[in-house]
């Protein structure tokens, strides 16, 4: 069966970095778009980036964008999300998810099929 598995957080202060990672399982990994969404506490979840399946285009929410990096290993089966200069706007819990095809579309949380269990980030001013 299909599984996400997401690692990585933690608690970092105004400026800091973090790098996740969300192992793949359960599906041929290197066909599907991939996505990071994050949802506060009393928010909706929202988009944070996207990858389509070769790595060749990147989708960022506004808000992140020039701080956050997409990538992925379909060697490794893995979607990593480079976070530096974190701010306290960023504190969320971070999902990976499986977009239910090779392409991206617009960076909603509807489109996907498959979700991780999220990881918690916590920004400190």
């Amino acid at each position: 069966q299909v599984q996400l598995v997401e690692s990585g957080g933690g608690s970092v202060q105004t400026g800091g970095s973090l790098r996740l990672s969300c192992a793949a399982s359960g599906y041929t990994y290197s066909a599907f778009c991939m996505g990071w969404f994050r949802q506060a506490p009393g928010k909706e979840r929202e988009g944070v980036a996207q990858i389509d399946n070769t790595g060749g285009a990147t989708y960022y929410a506004d808000s992140v964008k020039g701080r956050f990096t997409i990538s992925r290993d379909n060697a490794k089966a893995t979607l990593y999300l480079q976070m530096n200069s974190l701010k306290p706007e960023d504190t969320a819990m971070y999902f990976c998810a499986r977009r239910a095809s090779r392409w991206c579309g617009q960076l909603v949380p509807s489109g996907n099929d498959y979700w991780g269990q999220g990881t918690q980030v916590t920004v400190s001013s």
